[in-house]
Formats: structure tokens, C-alpha cells, sequence
């Protein structure tokens, strides 16, 4: 056995967060992505940028805004790479009036809990839209993480999966789906 193996085996033993910077990034450019797929003008803020992490407009320059719509979206991304996680994310109190609409994004990209190595378990990644109104009503401010658990609200959540969760900013932006 080599010496690098050794040390990979040693190192792996050690229980220290697992850190994935390039897996998490790309989750808010997945959101950029299924935002633009529906057509709504997207674009990233600066990182480690104050309560939102991408800006939503509508496409058209010369749409007039109407009394329902918003001129702009603040989202805010948040994702957790194990399809085993808990299915809650950090949220600090102080953040909840800087954004509008919050996409969890679950990449599900393997298992990591009790003693899983991420090598299976993979499955589709999921996304959920919350409005910021969903997300005040399921925070929880006492905590030292001040966490958004959404374990148990399946059936609540649903609305906001996927493409009918893009949907929203859409609506909010007054963006018509493309059609003929």
C-alpha cells in the first residue's frame, strides 16, 4: 500500500465537514439556469452578497408594470448536497426582509450520513420556490443555526416544486410563458 493511500484513508477517517465548494456554487447557477429556461431575465449577484444571491427582471424593457407585479425579484439560494440531509437550511433572522422568494436547492448528489461515502444515493435534484412569507412562518429564530426545517411538510411544500415553485417569480414579474 502507498504512502498516499495511507494518508486518503487516514484523512477520510477523520470526521470533519465535508466541504464542496464547486458543488455548492453550482447550485445557484442551476437556479439561474431553470429561471432563464422559463424566461425570466436573470442575473447573479456579487458572492458572499447580503441577503439575496441572484436578481430576477422581466425580459422585455418596455413592459409596463402593473399593479400586482414586481419590478424586480431578490431571490436567495440555499442548497445541501446530501440526499440524506436533514431537509433544513440556516436562514438568519436579520436576512428575511432582503430577499423576496428563497429556492432550497437539494442536489442530492449521494448518501454522507452514518458512515455513507457519498458513493450511492444519488438521486434528481429537487428545487423548492418558498415566498419569504413561508419561509417568517417556519423559521426558527431560537436556535443557534436559526434554521428553515422542512421535514414533515411534503404535502405543504409541493406547490413550490419545481417548475411550478419558478412559476411564481414569473407571475411576480408579470412574464407570460413563451408560446406561439
Amino acid at each position: 500500500m502507498s504512502q498516499c493511500t495511507l494518508v486518503d484513508q487516514n484523512e477520510m477517517n477523520k470526521k470533519s465537514p465535508l466541504r464542496l465548494p464547486v458543488v455548492s456554487a453550482s447550485s445557484e447557477y442551476l437556479v439561474m439556469g431553470y429561471l432563464m429556461r422559463r424566461n425570466i431575465l436573470t442575473y447573479k449577484a456579487p458572492p458572499n452578497h447580503e441577503g439575496y444571491d441572484l436578481i430576477c427582471i422581466h425580459p422585455d424593457p418596455r413592459h409596463l408594470i402593473r399593479d400586482c407585479e414586481m419590478a424586480q425579484v431578490r431571490v436567495q439560494v440555499k442548497s445541501r448536497y446530501a440526499t440524506d440531509c436533514d431537509r433544513a437550511f440556516p436562514i438568519k433572522e436579520n436576512s428575511l426582509d432582503a430577499f423576496d422568494f428563497l429556492v432550497v436547492v437539494f442536489l442530492n448528489i449521494g448518501r454522507f450520513n452514518r458512515n455513507h461515502d457519498g458513493s450511492y444515493g444519488a438521486e434528481t435534484i429537487e428545487f423548492y420556490t418558498l415566498p419569504n412569507q413561508f419561509i417568517r412562518e417556519h423559521h426558527h429564530p431560537n436556535s443557534s443555526w436559526q434554521k428553515v426545517r422542512l421535514r414533515g411538510l411534503e404535502t405543504e411544500i409541493e406547490q413550490y416544486k419545481d417548475a411550478q415553485g419558478f412559476e411564481q417569480i414569473a407571475d411576480a414579474l408579470g412574464i407570460e410563458k413563451p408560446m406561439r
